[in-house]
């Protein structure tokens, strides 16, 4: 097993070699996701603050060596990633903005090409040309859905679901002191009145069990809640033998992974099913 990351963390200590990628900012970077939510059309290159050491890789480059090194030992052909700047250049050259990489360097605040322009239907690859929202699969889904018993939350005991805190999106951020910093945020949160049925109190440490195991944490009564319904968040549980995040690994709190059911999939998608997992929770001695 080998990981590109920089810490050792819950998955990367399982790794035979742990290769760490160059700080981002020593890396030109354009952004290619949440441009898709941009509400103009804009374009920004992100030039890198400072060089690389002689003896830093980026992303790209332990990319393109592993690449190389097992398509040698397999004896099969390996196309190289080009530099970062040549594909961002490649892909102005085959867009339609008038734009090339030096207007993007003239420009470190970005560049503002005007409002939005429709493209969807241009998009659209069905053999109706239509947008097909209602196929087959997820009509018949649907009928299955309608048909089953309504969710009796009084008999069905308590769901689990997953909520992300704004300074902890991502278990990396718990590494980051001034994200990490104030009030502990890894509670289970539970409607008062589901709390009071099972004789908990704000601040209680509880067992909290699912058909594949059990974590213990401590409860907090939520009245945005609705009843039946319990919420953990993701990302905590740093407490693990072979870890390396000096300021991760004393925050409390415990893995919401440790809960989720391999078995549990949505219907018609057939993604996994993280939320609405059936769950006990209990006082603990």
């Amino acid at each position: 097993m080998v990981s590109i990351d920089i810490y050792i963390n819950e998955t990367t200590r399982h790794a035979d070699l742990i290769l760490p990628p160059a700080s981002p900012l020593t890396q030109d970077h354009y952004d290619s996701i949440f441009n898709a939510f941009a509400v103009r059309r804009v374009a920004r290159l992100n030039r890198a603050l400072h060089p690389r050491r002689d003896d830093e890789c980026a992303d790209w480059e332990i990319v393109n060596g592993l690449g190389t090194a097992y398509a040698a030992s397999a004896g099969k052909q390996w196309q190289p990633l080009p530099p970062p700047r040549d594909l961002i250049a490649m892909s102005l050259a085959r867009g339609d903005s008038g734009m090339d990489l030096a207007a993007l360097d003239a420009a470190p605040h970005g560049l503002d090409l005007g409002p939005l322009r429709p493209s969807l239907l241009a998009r659209l690859q069905t053999a109706s040309g239509c947008i097909e929202c209602a196929p087959p699969a997820l009509l018949a889904e649907l009928a299955r859905f309608a048909a089953r018993e309504r969710c009796d939350i009084a008999n069905d005991g308590l769901r689990l679901i997953g909520r992300r805190e704004v300074r902890s999106n991502n278990s990396w951020m718990h590494n980051a002191p001034r994200l990490a910093k104030g009030k502990p945020r890894h509670q289970l949160l539970m409607h008062p009145g589901d709390m009071t049925a099972r004789g908990l109190q704000d601040g209680e440490r509880v067992a909290v069990r699912s058909r594949i195991g059990e974590i213990r944490t401590e409860v907090l009564g939520d009245a945005s809640l609705m009843p039946g319904v319990a919420c953990l968040p993701h990302g905590f549980g740093h407490g693990r033998p072979g870890i390396q995040l000096a300021r991760a690994s004393t925050l409390p709190g415990e893995s919401y992974n440790d809960l989720t059911d391999p078995l549990a999939i949505e219907g018609g998608c057939g993604n996994a099913a993280l939320n609405a997992l059936p769950i006990e929770v209990e006082a603990l001695p």
